[in-house]
């Protein structure tokens, strides 16, 4: 039987990395490389029935223990692709052994060191083994760690039949960290009543609150012509585009702002004097105030318009995703029991408002709720990033005691 770890240390060396901006699912070909790999592994382990849809989805299903038919079918998610924050090619992960809570050379020509000092999480994992980059790409551990947790799991479980357990639905996704992860999800293919992402960090943190996200495109028309002669003529429309951003909250800005407060968040612009675009994300974990950002986007936008001339911003603002905690509070036997499966590993659980946005999010308003899991990795994203190995292992212990609790209901 594989480990977690011997999954993950395979897993991650597959470039898998997304691209934002593209029309299909996947956006990159290679995320199917996993999924193919994926889908033979489960069937190598007896799962007969995993498939990859034309998309690059991956379902399988487990059924349940006998005598326990009847416990409602459970289902863990885990998204294949990785960052394109940082290269995600040619990972060469390291295992640092017992680790001795000093600094780490990550890459000794590039004189990268993963410290403690900057990094205080660190000095949790003091005599465990660490798995690190070399400073030359991210890890991939979002969410491949997930990936490896739940295949592991599926493996401990057609292996040792002692565990009881209700129908176990497994899907792997694409596109999560380019907005697209569940745009073409088959709830029927999936077949759970409820599920868990297991796409979260430290252990012991449960994720069921999220923002509520929109994303804003504006395009600004200006009037260009020779700077010499353009008094009463001109409109720059880079300087209307700064002039509508100023017009924003000061301090609701991704700098000043943590905990459950929201902000407006400049993500892209370009341009010149004849016509400018821009692109924000709106956030906020409160419907309500949401809805009042937006909403003042909107006043803006008349206000500029009727001052510069109707047509001359445009906008389009659309809604990504919402709250899930709206749909979790019906629900709430899910962190009921992955709070006590979390106790019974010794982990005291935390919840903290996610602020961004999972799978889970829309899958919760699709009918499927759905609270993320920890992983134990950390640093998602960069070249700093790491997990442990023994929180590998310990993760999907916490996924076994999950289902042993639906068992007992």
């Amino acid at each position: 039987m594989q480990t977690a770890t011997e999954r993950f240390l395979r897993y991650v060396q597959i470039d898998t990395q997304s691209l934002p901006g593209k029309d299909c699912i996947p956006s990159t070909e290679k995320q199917k490389d996993l999924a193919r790999l994926l889908v033979s592994e489960l069937q190598e382990i007896g799962i007969s029935n995993a498939f990859m849809d034309e998309h690059g989805y991956v379902y399988a299903s487990l059924p349940a223990s006998p005598g326990m038919e009847q416990v409602p079918a459970v289902g863990f998610i885990a998204h294949m692709d990785t960052s394109n924050a940082v290269s995600g090619k040619n990972v060469h992960p390291q295992i640092i052994r017992q680790y001795d809570g000093g600094d780490i050379i990550l890459n000794e020509a590039l004189n990268l060191r993963l410290s403690p000092d900057e990094y205080p999480d660190l000095k949790r994992y003091e005599g465990e083994d660490l798995i690190v980059t070399d400073g030359t790409t991210l890890l991939g551990a979002d969410d491949k760690a997930g990936i490896a947790e739940i295949m592991a799991l599926a493996e401990l479980l057609t292996t040792d039949p002692s565990i009881l357990h209700g129908p176990v639905k497994i899907g792997f996704t694409p596109d999560e960290e380019v907005g697209h992860g569940v745009d073409l999800f088959n709830l029927s293919s999936f077949g759970a009543e409820f599920a868990y992402t297991v796409d979260g960090g430290l252990l012991g943190e449960l994720g069921y609150e999220t923002f509520n996200a929109a994303g804003l495109e504006l395009t600004v028309h200006g009037v260009s012509t020779h700077p010499g002669s353009a008094k009463g003529k001109m409109k720059n429309a880079l300087l209307l585009l700064m002039e509508f951003h100023s017009m924003l909250p000061v301090f609701d800005n991704p700098m000043y702002t943590e905990g459950y407060e929201g902000f407006y968040h400049l993500d892209e612009m370009q341009g010149n004097v004849d016509q400018a675009s821009a692109s924000y994300i709106i956030r906020d974990h409160d419907r309500v105030s949401f809805e009042a950002r937006k909403q003042q986007v909107q006043e803006i936008l008349e206000y500029l318009n009727r001052k510069y001339g109707a047509g001359t911003f445009e906008a389009k603002l659309e809604d990504s995703y919402y709250n899930m905690r709206e749909i979790i509070e019906q629900h709430w036997t899910l962190i009921d029991h992955a709070e006590e499966a979390l106790r019974t590993l010794g982990y005291e659980p935390v919840s903290s408002a996610i602020r961004g946005g999972t799978d889970g999010c829309r899958l919760s308003f699709m009918g499927l709720p759905c609270p993320n899991l920890c992983t134990g990795g950390h640093n998602f994203h960069g070249r700093y990033e790491y997990i442990s190995c023994q929180s590998l292992e310990k993760a999907v212990l916490m996924l076994k005691n999950i289902l042993t609790l639906y068992t007992q209901d």
